[in-house]
This record gives structure tokens, sequence and C-alpha cells, in this order.
């Protein structure tokens, strides 16, 4: 049986340090596994100690180029999704891959958009991603554009009770 707790390290595509933090495991569902994250969280941003604002849940996928993290207000992104290679768990520690890009939905507008493209392509150069990785990551994102929008789940209403368990 897994362990209430999970390690989730995010990486850049050369290894470097870039997310590192621990989170409540929260549920498994035929989506991924969703996990909780608490306000006050002691956590690692860009290689350096952080400590988290505010509380957020993270799906992170079966297979996908994805994760998404479900934010509560005052966050102005209400869901953040970071392109990602598929997540490799080892026990009770995830490891994710990011690959720059996101997709966002903004909370007061509900506008989707897509970020850091600029930052994709200059990692694209310098880190040297395969030809099929950014096929994938593209892919990934066109979905996701789509998705945040439609009303398609989990991005609509599903992810609310899982950030009721962080919130309260």
């Amino acid at each position: 049986m897994p362990s209430e707790m999970v390690r989730v390290i995010y990486t850049k595509y050369d290894g470097s340090a870039h997310r590192d933090y621990p989170a409540r495991r929260l549920a498994e569902d035929d989506l991924g596994t969703w996990v909780g994250v608490t306000q006050g969280t002691a956590s690692v941003y860009h290689g350096r100690p952080s400590v988290e604002q505010i509380p957020f849940v993270l799906l992170v996928p079966h297979h996908a180029w994805w994760t998404g993290m479900f934010n509560p207000p005052p966050r102005t992104s209400e869901v953040y999704c970071d392109i990602t290679t598929p997540a490799r768990w080892e026990g009770d520690t995830v490891h994710i891959v990011d690959l720059d890009l996101d997709v966002v939905r903004r909370r007061e507008t509900g506008l989707v958009e897509l970020r850091d493209e600029d930052e994709f392509e200059e990692h694209r150069t310098l880190f040297g991603y395969p030809d099929d990785l950014v096929v994938e990551a593209n892919a990934a994102a066109e979905l996701l554009m789509g998705q945040l929008g439609d009303g398609t789940e989990p991005f609509a209403t599903q992810y609310r009770k899982h950030l009721l368990e962080v919130t309260q």
C-alpha cells in the first residue's frame, strides 16, 4: 500500500533542479494520482528553499505529457498545466521533467493561454530536445488549450473536491 506522503520532483531536461516538495496523496483514479500541498509547506523552487504561500492540488496523469495544478483564490491562475514528460514513479517519489511550455486558465476571465514558448525554443536548442519530444510537447499543449476552455474534466469541476481537502 502506498504511503500517504509523496515527494514531487520536477527537473529541467538537462537534469537541473526545478521544483521539489512533499505532498499528501489524496486519491487515485482513471486520470492519475491527485496530491495536495498545504499553505506553509517547505519546498524548493529553481534550486532555492521556498515556502508555499497558497495551497494547491496537483494531478499527475498516468500516461500524459502534462501535469495539472489547481489553485484556489487569490491565485490568478485557476488551472496551471506544465507540459512535461510522462511522470516516472519510484516508490512514493514522482519524477517529472518540465518542458517549459505551460497552459494556463485565468480565474477572472476564463482566458486560456499558452506560455513560455520562447523558453521552450531556447531549451530545445540548448538541451537538444529530440524531435519526438517536441512533437509530444506541442501536441499536449494543443490538447490542453482546447480542454481547459471547453469544460472537459478534470478541468471543469472534478478538481474542486480535492482542492477542498487542502484549503479547509
